[in-house]
C-alpha cells in the first residue's frame, strides 16, 4: 500500500511550522510561561489567518473542511514548536462535537466563530475518558449541570465548553453562564491552560447522544496527542543530534563517540514508526473508523512511552545544560510530560484497548 501525504498537505505543515519558527521563538514561549497571555492571543491569530481554526470545520461555516490527518499534521507541528493554542479544544474537539451532535442553530452559532478565531472552547471530557476522580464528576438534571470537572483541557477565556456528564452524555455551556466558575489549574507544562471548571446549577443545552460522539471524540483526542507528542519528542532529537555535532570533550566533538552515536541512532528507530502510526490513526478516524479507536489507543500509548524516552535521551545528551532555563529544552520535556498522562497514561489506555479487544 502507498499511503503518503499530498502535496498540498507538506505544503500546510510546511506553511504551519514556517510560521510557528517566526511567532512561536523560545523567547516567546518562555513568556507565555511567566504569564504573558498576549503572546498566546497573538501565535493564535497568526495560526487562525493560516485557516487553522477552521481546519476541520465545513466550507459553509468559514472552514476549510480537511481531515483529521490534516490536524495532526497541524499538531505535529505545534508540539514541535512547544506552541501556546487553544488548538485540541478549539480547532478540533470543539467542532468535531458541533459536526457530529450539534443542533444546526449550535452550528450556525459557534462553527463559525471558532473558525475566525473568534471564539474559544474547553473540552471537559478527562472524567468520562479517563476514570473519576475523588471530588470531581459533573451531572446532569433537567437541562442543568452541577459538579466539577478537573484538567479541563484550554480552559482558560473559554466562551463555551464542551461537557460530559457520569453517563458520558454530552452538554454545551456557555463560557459566561451563571453558576459557572472557572479556575486554572498549574501542571508541569505551561505552555498549555488546563483549569477546574466548576457547575452550580448551570443550564446547559444537551447534544445529541447518538453514535458514540464521546468515543469519538476521545479516539480524535488521543490521536492529537500523540501526534503532539511526535512533534516534540521528534524536536528534542533534532536538538539533541545538532548539539552532539557541535560540542567537543576531551578534544573531540561528542558525536563522534560510539556512545552518544548509539543513543542518536535509538532515538531516531523508535521514533521512525511512530509517524505511521499515527498518520494512519488520524487517517482512520475518518476513512477507517470501525479501526479508529484501537489504532488511536495504540498511537496514544506507543507515543507515551517513546516520547518520554527520547525526553530523557536527548537531555542526557545534552548533559548538565540539558536542564536549564536558559537551553529551553525542559518545555518539550514536560510537554510531552502532560501528554502522556492527558485522558489517560499509557497503562490505562492499553486496559481499554484490550477492553475494545475483549481481552479486558
Amino acid at each position: 500500500m502507498d499511503f503518503s501525504l499530498s502535496d498540498d498537505q507538506r505544503s500546510m505543515q510546511a506553511s504551519v511550522s514556517g510560521t510557528l519558527q517566526r511567532t512561536a521563538t523560545l523567547d516567546r514561549v518562555r513568556a507565555f510561561a511567566d504569564g504573558d497571555q498576549i503572546v498566546g492571543g497573538q501565535v493564535w491569530r497568526s495560526l487562525v489567518d493560516l485557516g487553522v481554526g477552521g481546519l476541520l470545520i465545513p466550507e459553509k461555516h468559514g472552514g476549510l473542511g480537511l481531515g483529521l490527518l490534516d490536524a495532526a499534521l497541524v499538531g505535529e507541528a505545534l508540539g514541535a514548536n512547544v506552541t501556546p493554542t487553544p488548538f485540541l479544544g478549539s480547532a478540533v474537539l470543539a467542532p468535531l462535537a458541533l459536526m457530529k451532535a450539534g443542533s444546526a442553530a449550535q452550528q450556525d452559532t459557534w462553527l463559525p466563530r471558532l473558525a475566525a478565531g473568534e471564539a474559544k472552547a474547553a473540552i471537559a471530557i478527562g472524567e468520562a475518558v479517563s476514570g473519576a476522580r475523588d471530588g470531581a464528576g459533573v451531572t446532569a438534571r433537567n437541562g442543568r449541570l452541577s459538579g466539577k470537572s478537573l484538567f479541563v483541557i484550554d480552559a482558560a477565556q473559554a466562551d463555551l465548553i464542551i461537557v460530559a456528564d457520569g453517563n458520558g452524555r454530552l452538554h454545551l455551556v456557555a463560557g459566561d453562564t451563571p453558576g459557572l466558575r472557572n479556575t486554572p489549574l498549574t501542571s508541569i507544562d505551561l505552555t498549555r491552560q488546563l483549569g477546574e471548571i466548576a457547575f452550580a446549577d448551570c443550564r446547559a443545552e444537551p447534544l445529541d447522544q447518538s453514535d458514540g460522539v464521546l468515543g469519538r471524540l476521545r479516539d480524535a483526542a488521543w490521536t492529537m496527542l500523540a501526534a503532539d507528542m511526535l512533534g516534540a519528542s521528534g524536536a528534542m532529537n533534532d536538538k539533541a543530534v545538532a548539539y552532539a555535532k557541535e560540542r567537543k570533550q576531551f578534544g573531540r566533538l561528542i558525536g563522534s563517540f560510539q556512545a552518544v552515536k548509539h543513543l542518536c541512532a535509538e532515538m531516531a528507530a523508535e521514533l521512525e514508526p511512530c509517524r505511521a502510526l499515527v498518520w494512519y490513526a488520524a487517517y482512520a478516524f475518518d476513512a477507517a473508523p470501525a479501526e479508529a479507536s484501537l489504532t488511536a489507543a495504540h498511537a496514544k500509548a506507543h507515543l507515551s512511552e517513546v516520547s518520554r524516552f527520547v525526553a530523557r535521551t536527548a537531555t542526557e545528551i545534552h548533559g548538565g545544560v540539558g536542564i536549564t532555563d536558559l537551553l529551553g529544552l525542559h518545555y518539550w520535556f514536560k510537554r510531552v510530560g502532560l501528554d502522556r498522562q492527558l485522558l489517560g497514561g499509557p497503562e490505562r489506555v492499553r486496559a481499554m484497548a484490550a477492553a475494545m479487544q475483549g481481552l479486558g
